[in-house]
């Protein structure tokens, strides 16, 4: 069967939004939320230099996880899932998981668990992003992966503590790409009518304990690959 080519990829809508948005407010006003951080400017004014935090990578076996996308239904814990299905097949064959080295990359679409529940919340972020609940029938209203309760079940296995603030205990390392951040603030500030700057600000404010702001998932990626990390798209 011939694929239908008329109907758009979630990457073509998304930056077919991006194009539509700045079509209408002008290509400066996009420009300026763009150039808010620069690398530059932020290695000279910020004591913790995005590139030393990769530093800490020096796990025997390492591996970068690439979240682009939020999953959907029995789907949606993968992105969390691998990370300590990774570690406990390690410890399983012979190295701890504290031997290990696991980043994790939130960009593009996925950035939303990178956030408090309370931007879920006050943002519409479930909808936004079209991030179902636990029990997959509305939008979610907080981040389900942030201190869950109960725990989420891998099928066949039973509770698994994948949540991120459970992976971080057990060394897995998360970031999320601030121009991700840059390009949705901006969009749910234009649907909400409020000043993207100060949308911007309350999502940095209100990342989640202990994740990194990196200046794009992608710069993300390849630090992680020039510390020895294999890679694994999500």
């Amino acid at each position: 069967m011939q694929k239908d080519q008329t109907s758009p990829s979630p990457r073509r809508k998304f930056l077919g939004t991006l194009a539509t948005g700045a079509a209408t407010l002008g290509l400066a006003s996009l420009a300026g939320p763009l150039q808010a951080l620069p690398v530059s400017e932020r290695a000279q004014t910020d004591p913790d230099n995005p590139d030393a935090w990769f530093d800490s990578i020096k796990g025997k076996h390492r591996i970068v996880f690439d979240v682009v996308y939020p999953k959907q239904g029995h789907e949606a814990i993968l992105p969390f899932a691998w990370p300590k299905v990774f570690l406990l097949t390690n410890a399983a064959t012979g190295t701890p998981e504290k031997e290990n080295s696991v980043v994790v990359v939130l960009r593009h679409s996925a950035i939303g668990y990178a956030l408090n529940s309370e931007m879920w919340k006050k943002y519409k972020l479930g909808e936004f992003f079209g991030i179902k609940d636990r029990e997959g029938k509305a939008a979610a209203e907080s981040n389900m992966f942030w201190k869950p309760s109960p725990s989420f079940e891998v099928p066949g296995v039973g509770p698994v503590p994948i949540g991120i603030n459970e992976l971080q205990e057990s060394g897995v390392m998360f970031c999320v790409c601030d121009m991700a951040m840059v390009v949705n603030s901006f969009l749910v500030a234009q649907g909400m009518k409020m000043d993207p700057k100060e949308v911007k600000a309350d999502w940095v404010k209100n990342v989640l304990p202990g994740v990194k702001v990196m200046p794009s998932g992608l710069w993300a990626v390849g630090r992680a690959q020039e510390h020895k990390c294999s890679y694994v798209a999500v």
